[in-house]
């Protein structure tokens, strides 16, 4: 099973240049560019490496751009764009791309068929690039250039006189060290030649970067030129890594890498072509971060790590892949980050000051902890780790934290802080939020009473049984509160935020919530009456819409500069992963007639895994049709919610 993409799109540059491929090593770092070759943004290219597991990330080689010479032709197959022209052209030679566990490119020209297969190595900043020879009527050269960036992958590189042009050449192996705070770079090329010609290229163009307000120029250097003689049957397996790759075997690594994904794909309890693709697309997600710590990258290219994303995610990209090791070792590292009953924003590096803005993060960490011991039993870890965070979590919130955040005399917790945007919608603009929400917000309210219900339930098996009596009793009251606070009678549907007097009767997605999570909150005539209104105005094939279509405040596009995109982050843009609510609240309040809607639902969403980030799910997408992708593309909360949705809620599936 593979996604195909036939030349009526690999020749149009703009539809090529739309698609993305990406790879992932593990770490953190990447492999990745367009479809056509060439790169739209300043986060592309081959080795892209995690010099500092998951959030620094280094463009080392940009590109490795390839010619074949044919009987005294020249045929360039690589793709660039610089002012006013696209040259070369090579993408006019690209027969197909397709994508199962890696991405692979067809290319004919001249005679000659050849086919490349790209891979990231799983924990290691490697990437391989294998050539095989399917047709060639004559021996014929490939030549390959390499291009360098060695910066970081926000920035954007310069020519200048500080890059070290020192190169060594020995045995195949290419050493470069362009500047001291960078790593070192090898390019193993078997048996090839290499003539030293270093050079900056000038005024490489990042159409993406451009769109989206960004700088979007940029120089690279190339040291010289490598030369391969190849004819029919041939293969070439390239290394490009930040550790001396003499001695290996492209081959070999591609094989040990590929028999690593069949294994994810086989731990599935679904078999279906859905279920593989966002199971290998989960993957990439779960890296590691130091000696026996996994975490989640929130999102590639650009994301770093995320406390909120990691507590929302850890359920699909763990837990209904049967990667429970990982669950574990990333639960334990937020259980111990907790400050005041609050989770970082994401976990600090030694010397760092965390920062603490997200009211619902250190929830969420419930929901992850309960969903973990409902898949795997542990009640060891779950007494001895879990239930000692969550108590703290509860305390704290009892007793009062950081930026006003604190349970009511009602039984709810409330913010004060209009500075600060706590809840996931925390879009801002000039240090203020765009979408405030200070009060009671309704999934704050919702996330409250399951944290509760699921405190409950842990201390009654795992901790103290008067303790979970009592909480029991605190939850019904709390259910109780946020049924008469929240619903709006007249609308038919929750109001999203509460702040004294205030009620704001937006329609948001938020309120899926109060159906969606482990406890759902509301009686069966309310919860169909929610599920009605987010479905008639809310609803897309990809997602849910951020506001109404009729509120004044609503945006239908994401894009523009920084500043119009952030006005439209949560202000009508659909996001992705609100799917998996979605998906669950239809089973929950429908059954068996919500289960056939919501696989119905899904077939509507495959097409999307073969555009923008192929294979993967983006961030965002347009309010309006077509839907357009944004932000992104690939992102973990959108693959995880979705994945977990489809695996637990509409194939009724559990791990082994």
């Amino acid at each position: 099973m593979s996604i195909r993409i036939e030349k009526d799109i690999t020749r149009d540059f703009e539809r090529a240049t739309g698609i993305e491929w990406l790879e992932t090593n593990g770490l953190g770092g990447w492999a990745g560019t367009t479809v056509a070759g060439a790169h739209s943004r300043r986060y592309h290219g081959l080795l892209v490496a995690a010099t500092q597991a998951p959030a620094s990330r280094t463009v080392l080689l940009s590109r490795l751009d390839e010619t074949l010479h044919v009987e005294g032709e020249t045929f360039e197959l690589s793709c660039n764009r610089f002012p006013g022209s696209v040259q070369p052209r090579g993408f006019e030679y690209l027969e197909s791309f397709s994508k199962d566990l890696f991405p692979v490119f067809e290319y004919a020209a001249g005679g000659i068929r050849l086919r490349k297969t790209v891979a990231a190595v799983d924990g290691e900043n490697t990437t391989l690039v294998l050539y095989e020879v399917l047709e060639a009527p004559a021996p014929f050269i490939l030549s390959l250039r390499p291009f360098l960036a060695a910066r970081d992958q926000h920035a954007l590189s310069s020519a200048n006189d500080v890059l070290s042009q020192e190169v060594g050449f020995a045995g195949g192996v290419l050493r470069l060290h362009p500047y001291p705070q960078a790593p070192e770079v090898f390019v193993a090329v078997p048996g090839a030649d290499f003539h030293s010609n270093p050079q900056w290229w000038y005024r490489f163009e990042y159409e993406g970067d451009r769109k989206r307000g960004f700088d979007f120029q940029e120089d690279l250097w190339t040291p010289g030129l490598f030369g391969r003689e190849l004819k029919a049957g041939d293969r070439l397996g390239i290394v490009v890594s930040t550790v001396d790759p003499a001695g290996r075997d492209a081959f070999a690594l591609l094989d040990k890498e590929r028999k690593r994904r069949e294994r994810i794909v086989k731990a599935l309890p679904v078999e279906d072509e859905l279920a593989r693709f966002l199971a290998l697309a989960a993957d990439g997600f779960v890296v590691r971060r130091g000696p026996n710590q996994r975490t989640v990258v929130a999102g590639y290219p650009w994301f770093g790590e995320k406390s909120r994303d990691t507590m929302i995610a850890l359920p699909g990209l763990c837990l209904v892949t049967g990667r429970f090791e990982d669950a574990k070792k990333i639960l334990r590292a937020f259980a111990k980050s907790l400050s005041q009953g609050m989770l970082p924003d994401s976990l600090p590096e030694k010397g760092e000051e965390p920062e603490y803005t997200s009211v619902d993060a250190s929830l969420w960490l419930f929901v992850a902890a309960y969903r973990y011991l409902q898949a795997t039993g542990d009640e060891a870890f779950s007494r001895d780790t879990l239930l000692p965070a969550l108590r703290k979590v509860v305390h704290w919130y009892d007793k009062g934290t950081r930026h006003g955040i604190k349970v009511d005399a009602d039984g709810l917790p409330a913010t004060i802080d209009p500075e600060v945007a706590l809840t996931w919608m925390d879009g801002k603009i000039g240090g203020r939020p765009v979408t405030p929400r200070t009060g009671k917000a309704v999934e704050v309210a919702a996330l409250w009473v399951n944290a509760l219900a699921i405190l409950a339930e842990l201390e009654t098996r795992l901790g103290d049984a008067a303790e979970g009596k009592a909480l029991i009793q605190r939850t019904k009251r709390a259910q109780k509160r946020f049924n008469e606070l929240f619903w709006n009678e007249e609308a038919g549907f929750l109001y999203d935020v509460v702040d004294g007097d205030r009620r704001d009767e937006a329609l948001r997605p938020n309120q899926v919530f109060a159906l969606s999570l482990p406890f759902p909150l509301l009686p069966k005539p309310k919860a169909v009456r929610v599920l009605a209104a987010i479905e008639a105005k809310l609803y897309t094939p990809v997602g849910l819409r951020t506001l109404a279509p009729d509120h004044p405040d609503y945006r239908a596009a994401y894009d523009g500069d920084p500043v119009t995109r952030e006005l439209s982050y949560h202000q009508g843009t659909v996001w992705t992963w609100l799917l998996g609510p979605y998906l669950t609240a239809l089973v929950r309040v429908h059954g068996a007639a919500g289960r056939k809607k919501a696989l119905r639902l899904v077939e509507e969403l495959k097409p999307r895994l073969a555009e923008a980030g192929i294979g993967s799910l983006s961030e965002v997408c347009d309010a309006e049709a077509p839907h357009s992708s944004g932000g992104c593309i690939a992102q973990a909360l959108s693959v995880a919610e979705v994945l977990r949705a489809y695996v637990e809620d509409l194939q009724a599936k559990k791990p082994a």
